[in-house]
């Protein structure tokens, strides 16, 4: 068997396979061809060496906003993505059903980079940017339209994974409610999850959020501070969050400008509530500090204690299951030709959350390649 690329003697981390050791991975045709030790560099026709480094699989982004100059929101995915390792970034509700097609057309079908999308029931996608008037899209009921949602999740379904609605008072005003469950509904038709974003202020209450979601859909902002926060007033993690996970209800971090603290996920990983996913919510208003990208979200939880291997599964294999996309976030053979090379920069720094609360820290994780589409994509140069 001839190899497009070899990558040699990295650190392999696949939780989705269960390894964790030195091995050789192989590339062909864009997808992983082979994977084990002294792998035949005689049949590569591009060897790269990992030694030194740890190769995941491809990093994926569930939370991002990069329908780039289409909403003043989002980002250029392949900025982030050499940035951070990502290979997959998943757009969260940036596009409605009346701009999904330009989103597609313009931006996912042109990217190097593997974009995925969560519809917005709205129709408008989200209106607002950093510093921008702000537009809530989701307050009138108008531009909830079920069946149009389902429409634009069927034509596009190549490229969608679920429904996305913002709810709380600068999203949904004084509806409430009503959008989520206009989502929901929209996705048991469509036959995909919904992904909610907790707001910062009720109404509605985070009971009334998380309480009506089923088995597979998304919370994300898990780690709110603010008013809406997901611990009681004594620190305990409310009931209704884990009701929601004992029922298979999935958590994801989407650190953002304005949703994710340290002091709240300090507590609830202490009471063993970690997350599912780890995700950025990268937009205009967070690639610079404090999210930036889902590399330095993953440096956050690897220095308040999350293992390494718990860290990696949180941005590839789980996020790749919840996508339903098996084909990603694994080196299995087969699989599609994504991996990162990573390595642990020793040395002081300082993270920031959602609030301007610091974490200094000795450590934090670096980009050291990126293997895309089975090809050697990004060198990490100047990371």
């Amino acid at each position: 068997m001839s190899y497009d690329l070899l990558l040699t003697g990295g650190h392999v981390i696949d939780p989705a396979q269960g390894l964790d050791g030195t091995a050789d991975v192989a590339f062909e045709d864009g997808r992983v061809a082979a994977i084990g030790p002294g792998l035949d560099r005689a049949q590569a026709r591009e060897i790269r060496s990992a030694e030194g480094r740890w190769v995941v699989p491809g990093l994926i982004d569930l939370h991002t906003h990069v329908y780039h100059h289409g909403t003043a929101i989002s980002v250029d995915a392949e900025r982030v993505a050499r940035a951070s390792g990502t290979t997959t970034c998943v757009d969260t509700g940036s596009a409605g059903a009346c701009n999904m097609a330009g989103f597609r057309h313009h931006v996912i079908e042109r990217s190097d980079v593997r974009i995925f999308a969560y519809v917005n029931i709205s129709l408008v996608g989200i209106i607002q940017g950093a510093g921008l008037l702000r537009l809530p899209e989701a307050e009138n009921l108008d531009y909830l339209d079920v069946s149009q949602c389902v429409g634009a999740v069927r034509a596009h379904r190549q490229h969608v994974v679920g429904v996305k609605v913002r709810v709380g008072r600068s999203s949904t005003g004084t509806l409430g409610a009503i959008p989520l469950h206009l989502a929901i509904r929209a996705a048991e038709i469509a036959g995909v999850p919904v992904m909610v974003h907790i707001g910062a202020d009720p109404p509605p209450r985070i009971e009334d959020i998380v309480g009506p979601l089923r088995p597979g859909d998304i919370v994300t902002h898990c780690y709110t501070p603010k008013n809406n926060s997901p611990l009681l007033p004594d620190g305990a993690i409310r009931p209704v969050y884990l009701d929601a996970r004992e029922r298979g209800v999935i958590f994801d971090v989407g650190h953002g400008a304005g949703s994710f603290g340290f002091d709240t996920a300090r507590r609830m990983l202490e009471q063993g509530f970690a997350p599912d996913v780890i995700s950025s919510d990268v937009h205009v208003g967070s690639i610079v500090r404090p999210a930036e990208n889902v590399l330095v979200t993953m440096s956050k939880f690897l220095c308040l204690g999350m293992p390494l291997v718990e860290v990696v599964r949180a941005a590839t294999a789980t996020p790749a299951r919840v996508m339903g996309h098996p084909e990603l976030g694994t080196l299995a053979p087969g699989a599609a030709g994504d991996a990162t090379l990573l390595d642990i920069e020793e040395g002081p720094v300082t993270f920031l959350d959602s609030i301007g609360a610091k974490l200094d820290a000795d450590r934090r994780l670096r980009q050291r390649g990126i293997v895309l589409r089975g090809r050697w994509w990004d060198d990490g140069a100047g990371m």
